[in-house]
This record gives C-alpha cells, structure tokens and sequence, in this order.
C-alpha cells in the first residue's frame, strides 16, 4: 500500500487501548475507538458510562492510566488541551460574565495574537452562523440558555478546530429549545465541514443528529454503527433496551429462520444460531400488529392504553403472562382479545450472554 493510500484510509482520530480509574474503579477498560474525518459522532450511555471520560481524554483535559490517543496518526496523548486543533464545548457555558459577547467570542484568539481586524471578522462571521448577528456588545446575563450556548459554540468555532467536541450542551435547555438546537447543530457542522464528537445519555438526541452512534456501558463500547444499524439490529439486549423501548423476551432458535417465543412459532430472517438453541429475542413496539385472534400467531388481552398523539401506545398480556407493548395508530380497547403478529424481517435475534461480564462487555466483543 503506498503511503498516499494509507493515509487516506487512516482515521482522524483513534484511540488504543485506553484505560482509566478514578479512585479504584476501572472507568474505561481497554477502549479503542476510530472516529473519521468530516463525521459526527455521539457517544451514548447512561450516567458513569465513560462516555464524558472518553471525550475529556480526547480533549485532553483527562489522562489515560494506559493507552495513546492519535490524530491523523499522530501521538497526541501528551499534548495539552491548548496545543490540540480541537475545541470543546460544555453543557455549563462557561462563558465570561465580565465580557460582553465580542469579548467573549474573541478570548482565544487574542491569546493567539490574532490582530484586530482578522478577529472583528471572525466576530461577525461566528455570530451569523449561530442566528446572532448584531449581538456583539450584548452582556452575557442579558441572554437566553439558548443564546448563551450558542455564543459557547461560536467561542469555539472562531478557533477553526478540526475537531469539536460537545459535551451535553444541550442539557440544561428545555425541550423545545433542545429541538431547535439540534437542527442548528446539524446544519453547522454541514457548514463548517468539521468533526463532531457529541456526548450524550438522550437516544433521540443521538438518532436524530448523529451519523455514527457508539453505545458505551461500564467502560465498554457495546455497539458502533448508523443510527439506523443501532435502532434496527441491536447487537446485544443492552443496546436494544437503551436505544428506544423494546420487547425482549427469551425463545428458542428452532433452526434457521425459525425462532420459538412462548410455544409460538415465528418466521425470522436471522442465520447461524444452530439449532434449538436459547436466543433473546427483540421486537420493537411500533413493529407489532395486533390483528382478530385467530389472525396472531400469539394471543393476548389489551389491559392498557394510552393515546400518545402521534400512537396509541398499549400493553397486552399473553397467557404466559407477559407484558407486550405495543405502538399502533389503531385503537384497540382495554379488555379486548387480539391476536400478536409480527412479520419476519421486524424480529431481531441476539445470543444470550453467557455470564454477567459478558452481558456487561457485549456479546460477540
């Protein structure tokens, strides 16, 4: 391979083998991560993850124990935060409150010895990519949460890092308003054309912004993929749980094609299992059409119901006794017998993981 190849197929950034502990407990285990130029990446994970160490070692506020931290093939893992052509934004602002915002906008380039009129350029350029132009001799307390965040973004894009890392900055806004920052996020980074690495514990959040979504949990990364591979072919019942709701319910592998859920059988499409073998078996809500019972391949009674605006979201109960949620623009009154049927392509099979380490590290890791 020539060396002009090699760089091309080279990540931005790669992370190898890092590990971390904060007073004895093991954060990140053996963790190795590729993120590609031009791509917006979300780590997604509940609280004590390592999703937030994760970044904070890439930004190099945080030390790894062991492990190196490469851009464009480089060791940067000595390099401090100021010297790497990264910028972070965090989800508390941060910004100075004895500045007004051109002040504010421009702190790291003053620093840099930037001359006057390049960054009064910067100013007006940094505030009209974030919908603020004109608000130069503004007092930060005189602003939103919202507009305060997004003078943390232009903050950070003045510096034209390569890389911008976003630490829940969407957290402390309201719904709403995270909405709407969203789409602006979207469209920055379109417009800029910068890497984006994006932390957050909100799966919507993630579905709807990323095109590359890394579900970490106790240290581990579970599952890397599309926001569709995620939501549509979870590799394990953690990923399949935490990305939207899920059904998961234990069956059996008959053969190829064929898995057996509570002395039903049910056509799938997934290969390779062997045969009568335990599964775990995962079939989103909205992929379940309750039809008369003598249609099911199972049968139930609704015993809940609620009207969700875009759904109705309901609960039928099987004889097993098992609590199938259900998603469907059809109304299905409480108490009555429907029939369960799901088509083959919509049933997700998953191997059982052997053991709690496992279960935590990901099957097939």
């Amino acid at each position: 391979m020539t060396k002009e190849n090699d760089a091309m197929s080279q990540p931005l950034i790669d992370l190898q083998h890092i590990f971390k502990s904060f007073d004895g407990e093991l954060v990140l285990d053996d963790l190795d991560l590729s993120i590609e130029e031009n791509s917006f990446v979300t780590l997604l994970g509940p609280s004590g993850c390592g999703k937030t160490t994760t970044l904070r070692i890439l930004g190099g506020f945080t030390m790894p124990d062991k492990g190196q931290v490469f851009f464009e093939g480089k060791d940067i893992t000595q390099v401090p935060p100021n010297k790497r052509p990264l910028n972070t934004v965090f989800q508390k602002y941060a910004l100075f409150p004895h500045m007004n915002i051109a002040e504010n906008i421009a702190f790291g380039l003053k620093i840099k010895n930037k001359p006057k009129a390049y960054i009064d350029d910067k100013i007006k350029y940094a505030l009209k990519l974030v919908n603020l132009s004109g608000y130069e001799n503004r007092d930060v307390a005189s602003l939103s949460g919202g507009q305060q965040q997004r003078i943390a973004i232009a903050r950070a894009i003045v510096n034209e890092p390569r890389v911008l890392l976003l630490d829940e900055p969407l957290g402390a806004l309201d719904l709403k308003l995270r909405q709407d920052m969203q789409y602006e996020l979207i469209r920055l980074k379109n417009e800029l054309g910068i890497t984006f690495v994006y932390v957050t514990h909100d799966q919507e959040e993630a579905l709807t912004m990323s095109d590359t979504i890394v579900v970490m949990n106790q240290g581990y990364i579970q599952q890397m993929g599309s926001p569709e591979q995620i939501y549509n072919e979870p590799e394990n019942a953690f990923v399949a749980d935490f990305i939207g709701e899920s059904n998961i319910v234990s069956g059996t592998m008959i053969r190829d094609e064929l898995v057996e859920i509570f002395g039903a059988r049910f056509a799938c499409v997934d290969k390779g299992f062997g045969n009568n073998k335990p599964v775990d078996v995962v079939i989103r809500p909205e992929d379940i059409d309750l039809t008369a019972p003598e249609q099911g391949t199972l049968t139930g009674i609704v015993t809940h119901l609620i009207f969700k605006g875009v759904h109705y979201e309901m609960e039928v109960t099987t004889p097993d006794g098992f609590e199938w949620l259900v998603h469907s623009t059809d109304m299905f009154p409480v108490g009555q017998k429907v029939g369960i049927h799901v088509d083959p392509f919509d049933i997700q099979i998953m191997n059982k993981p052997a053991s709690e380490d496992e279960e935590a590290l990901g099957v097939g890791e």
